[in-house]
Parts: C-alpha cells; structure tokens; sequence
C-alpha cells in the first residue's frame, strides 16, 4: 500500500472501520482524561531516595535492554525515507561525499535499511550510542561487516558527554538523525546535547529529529511510582522516557519559541512499526517503547484493515504531492515568549543553558498525531509524536556549556 499519503476520518461512524487514523485532534473529554492521569501519577511519583539510580548510570538501563532483547524489539525504520527523503538522496549513485550521523543508533534499525539501498561509494556513515551492547550488535551485523556500498563505523558514545565523538570529526556531518534519543537523557542535559550537535555538523548541515509528543497515550498510561519530573518518566525497564512540547525543541534548537514564520506542519503519515494499536493491544503497560513496540499492533502490516487513502484532491490537508502543508496551531499572541506552564523548568532561564543561540533554524517542525482504534474492546488511543528538521547556522562559535550532572543534580 502507498504510505505516502494520509488516512482521514471524514465521518465518526466509520472510527471503527479501521484501526488507525491519521491526523485526529483529540476529543473534548481528552483534558479531563489527561488532567486525571497526570493528577494520578504526581501524587505518586518516584521516591526521592530512588532518583538516582535511575539518573546516574542511564547506560546501564539501555545495556539491559538489549542484552535482554538483541536485535528483536524494535523493528526497522523503513518510514525513514518518507520522513526524511534527504538522507536517501545522500545514497544516490551521484551524490558525491556525503556524511550521515545517527546518535542513538540503537541495534541499527535506522542505518541498515539505509545500508541497504546505498549507490552512493562516497557515503561515510557514522553510528554512536551510549549503549556497549547496542553497539555490539551493530557490529556483528552483516550490512556492518561487510557493507556493500560506502563506509560504516559504529561506536560508544554519550551525546551529552563532555568528549567528541570518537571516528569523526567536528562539523563534518551533512545529517544527523536523532530518533527517540532527547527523550532518553534528563532535561539537565539537553544543553550539552544540543551542543554537541551543533558541533557534529557541517554550517548548513540538517539534524532531522522525532520523538515522543506530550499527552501520548504512553505518558497517559503510566502507573504510580514512575514520574521522576515534569513529564518525565521511568519505564519499568528502567530506562527513561520524556514527552516534549513543540515549543521546548524549538527553544532547544534556536534559543526561541516557535513563531508566525515557523513551518508548522503535520508531518505526514508513515508506516507504523507497532506500539499501540490494533485488537490485540495492551492499554496498561509500563514498558511500553511508543511506535517502536512491533508486536503491541495486531494488525501491524497495515493491508485491508488500514483507512482507505483518498487523493490528494480530496484531501485539503494536502499538497499535490501529498504532503501535509497546513499549520497545527496558532502562536502565542506574543511571538517571543512561550506558555512557561508548557515548558520544562530547566528551558525557562535561556541564559543559563550557555548555548550561543541562534545554532539551528527551523526547516520543519510539527505533530504526528493519530488515532488507534482497538476494535475489539472498542477503545480509542490517541498517540502523539513530535518531529524536526534543524539547519545548523553559519555560525560557528559555540558558547560554553556547564559540565555534566553532579550527583546533587542527579539526586
């Protein structure tokens, strides 16, 4: 089926014809379901005295996970070239030297499927994760050790750490592709990630980024006992989790918040690789990794029981090439200054992040929102994502950044 285009619910009797839907605000009762779970869950949130190991060795948490789980949890990324066709064309026969960047790379579920397609003899690219194990895995892959076009090198790395990457060097990436990765470090680190990023790429050179949206049915199910600060949680895994606001990234990356220039879209639809959805879902799940889950969706391939796609005449969410091109909400009367009571603590004082703002425009910046239906127990589920592309400036002067988390932060 053809994924480039959005499924629509034109008419609420169909809700249950299919089991995902694209594009589908939430309803009005969504804010008291939303102000009950999020109620729910401060009134008991991580134990202070247990904060810490869940801060200071993050590493550790993730290295479990794979070992626990190898290359079979999370399925590959083939949406990719969908959302981010720019790295596809940095694997056409012709595109000469070209240099991607994954941070986060995980057991490879983004890079190989772009490994495989690769024409490009000149394409470098560069895999880090803070995970040994997930970087194990990387490794012993075929695509890894043998790569049948261009280069690939794969390697322990801490994006908010203090050192550069090693096996590259400084702003001499094209693309950086940064997929559930800001979500997994504390906000306290966000500075020096960001940082480092900028200090990865080329001027000009494009972060292209999607994460967990704020309210997603994941954050919404969470239990007692796993909020370890605002919007920010531990899964029974123990690996950590946040769900962003769009005006935190655009903070993050530009140093303000989003405006009337801003290219707020909805970002187009893409192939599912699970994670809630489908008659077989699990509506009560501490461990759940969002969209990445394979075996949470019942009906995950998406065939007869996906949404009939209509054209893109029909559909006025759409350009002639059927993507989404209308804005997702309106600024803040003032452009300048962000709804505080939507932003993270730590994003409220820019002058004490030490980021030389402006690093990164805005290209693209916008909500993934759909609606999973389990049509079985007839339950709506309202899944929220967040992605972004980020041009880096000109400017290569970069400000210094505080040092890593002290154990009195971590505490």
């Amino acid at each position: 089926m053809d994924r480039k285009r959005t499924s629509l619910l034109t008419d609420d009797a169909d809700v249950w014809s299919y089991n995902a839907w694209d594009h589908v605000p939430p309803p009005p009762d969504q804010h008291a379901t939303i102000a009950a779970s999020l109620a729910r869950q401060r009134a008991a949130p991580v134990p202070d005295h247990e904060m810490h190991k869940y801060n200071a060795k993050p590493a550790k948490h993730w290295d479990n996970f794979y070992k626990a789980n190898a290359s079979n949890f999370f399925k590959n990324r083939q949406w990719l070239h969908l959302e981010f066709p720019e790295i596809i064309a940095a694997a056409e026969s012709s595109a000469g030297r070209r240099t991607i960047v994954e941070v986060g790379c995980g057991a490879g579920n983004a890079i190989f499927p772009l490994l495989a397609q690769n024409r490009n003899p000149e394409l470098r690219i560069h895999a880090f994760d803070y995970s040994s194990h997930a970087v194990k895995l990387v490794q012993q892959n075929d695509l890894y050790t043998a790569p049948p076009c261009g280069t690939i090198t794969a390697s322990v790395w801490d994006l908010s750490s203090t050192s550069p990457p090693p096996t590259l060097e400084p702003r001499s990436a094209d693309f950086l592709v940064l997929v559930f990765v800001l979500s997994a470090l504390h906000p306290s680190e966000w500075p020096r990630a960001v940082s480092n990023i900028a200090q990865i790429l080329k001027p000009g050179g494009l972060v292209l980024m999607r994460d967990y949206g704020r309210h997603d049915l994941t954050q919404l199910r969470f239990k007692a006992g796993r909020l370890l600060d605002e919007n920010l949680y531990i899964r029974g895994d123990n690996t950590r989790v946040y769900f962003f606001e769009l005006d935190e990234l655009a903070l993050l990356f530009t140093g303000s918040p989003t405006s009337p220039g801003t290219n707020l879209v909805q970002v187009q639809a893409h192939e599912p690789s699970g994670g809630g959805g489908g008659d077989d879902d699990d509506d009560d799940d501490d461990n759940d990794h969002g969209e990445e889950r394979g075996h949470l969706t019942g009906e995950e391939e998406y065939t007869d029981t996906q949404a009939p796609v209509p054209g893109p005449a029909s559909n006025p969410l759409l350009s002639s090439t059927g993507r989404s091109t209308s804005a997702l909400s309106s600024p803040s009367p003032n452009a300048n200054v962000a709804d505080a009571s939507t932003i993270h603590p730590s994003l409220r004082d820019l002058s004490a992040l030490g980021l030389a703002h402006p690093l990164f425009t805005i290209e693209q910046l916008g909500v993934d929102r759909r609606l999973l239906v389990n049509r079985k127990r007839q339950l709506k589920m309202y899944r929220v994502w967040m992605q972004g592309k980020f041009r880096r400036t000109e400017t290569n002067g970069l400000s210094s950044v505080a040092e890593p988390m002290t154990d009195d932060i971590l505490s």
